[in-house]
């Protein structure tokens, strides 16, 4: 079994009466950059702890590297764990802190300095060892606590929300500086996350949970391009959802919503029959919007609400009937911006989106 490999089995953690984590099934491949996704209370921190043996399991099993650690207390796991709140030694230097649990092992003090001058420079704090930790800014805390948790060699790095109480920019910065360290280690990281734009910009996998479950799990793409459920979908960045009635036609299927949408019959699958109740779901950035009628299977006139800039895109809100569409348009010389008030086109072709379950 390959080294740093982690599998959950029916995982289940109760606190008395609340099921915090539903009898979860997860596969963790070696040297991933694994995230955890979901809503605050959705059991995501409950999970990363029972991995890291901070929870006992009510039930079910964990395994690490092939090995069943699910009795062993969390010293007792080579995992290593990163917390939103760095935790750090106020009275110690930067390079005592980082120090500090390879000295609790009894590692020799010269092995011991290698180590944290070979994590430092991993971090890009080369030259902090003698550096108060409390004169380190909130950016370079972390800095420390990530190589804190490096030095000790896991197989498994473990962390929660570590970016969450950084400012914006600094808060993107890390997010690549992270996936570039965990790229240069080539071991498994495991990161729990509420921000779904940091979750897409890092993993290589997401497992997106709720109310205790996962919903789905896969590759940035899939999960993105193609959700199986309607929380899916409207969690993991902006959506139009409509619900209705399929009705299969020769060669396309109409959705009887509030506005009829012409589909390809390729959206659908084999589970869904004729006058089938469901969710169709189109990203925003799928839909075109413009002065003059756009030759795509759905299209509709429509009033601009809202047009809320976004740096290299525009997001408009667009009215049309009862509801307000959603559309992503890229800003580039060739492309007509539009104003709240202005009358358009707004639509999208029929083979775009994708049937979604509740």
């Amino acid at each position: 079994m390959t080294s740093g490999n982690v599998t959950l089995e029916n995982l289940r953690k109760e606190f008395d009466d609340v099921v915090a984590v539903n009898g979860i099934d997860l596969e963790i491949n070696a040297g991933e950059f694994f995230t955890i996704l979901g809503p605050s209370g959705c059991g995501k921190t409950t999970t990363l702890r029972m991995i890291a043996g901070l929870e006992t399991p009510t039930s079910g099993e964990v395994y690490i590297s092939g090995e069943r650690v699910t009795p062993q207390p969390a010293n007792k796991r080579n995992t290593s764990i990163v917390f939103q709140e760095w935790a750090l030694f106020p009275h110690m230097s930067v390079g005592e802190n980082i120090a500090f649990g390879l000295e609790m092992q009894g590692v020799p003090k010269a092995e011991r300095k290698e180590r944290v001058t070979e994590a430092l420079d991993l971090v890009e704090l080369q030259g902090y060892e003698e550096r108060g930790a409390n004169e380190l800014s909130g950016g370079q805390k972390q800095r420390v606590a990530m190589a804190r948790s490096i030095v000790q060699e896991p197989d498994v790095l473990l962390l929660d929300e570590p970016l969450a109480s950084l400012d914006r920019a600094l808060r993107e910065r890390l997010q690549v500086e992270l996936k570039n360290i965990q790229e240069q280690l080539g071991i498994t990281f495991i990161h729990v996350t509420h921000d779904q734009e940091e979750a897409l910009s890092m993993s290589d996998r997401i497992a997106v949970m709720n109310e205790g479950e996962v919903e789905q799990t896969g590759e940035v793409t899939e999960l993105y391009e193609h959700p199986d459920t309607r929380f899916v979908a409207d969690f993991l960045g902006e959506t139009n959802l409509f619900d209705g009635a399929v009705t299969r036609h020769d060669d396309y299927v109409a959705l009887d919503s509030d506005l009829e949408i012409r589909l390809d019959g390729s959206v659908l699958n084999g589970e869904v029959v004729d006058r089938s109740s469901v969710t169709y779901t189109v990203r925003p950035e799928s839909l075109l919007v413009s002065d003059v009628e756009p030759t795509v299977g759905n299209v509709w006139r429509g009033t601009i609400k809202n047009a809320i800039y976004k740096g290299q895109n525009t997001l408009y809100e667009i009215t049309v009937g009862d509801r307000v569409l959603k559309v992503l348009q890229q800003r580039t010389r060739d492309v007509a911006l539009h104003d709240e008030g202005d009358e358009v086109f707004v639509g999208f072709d029929d083979a775009e989106g994708e049937i979604v379950t509740d």
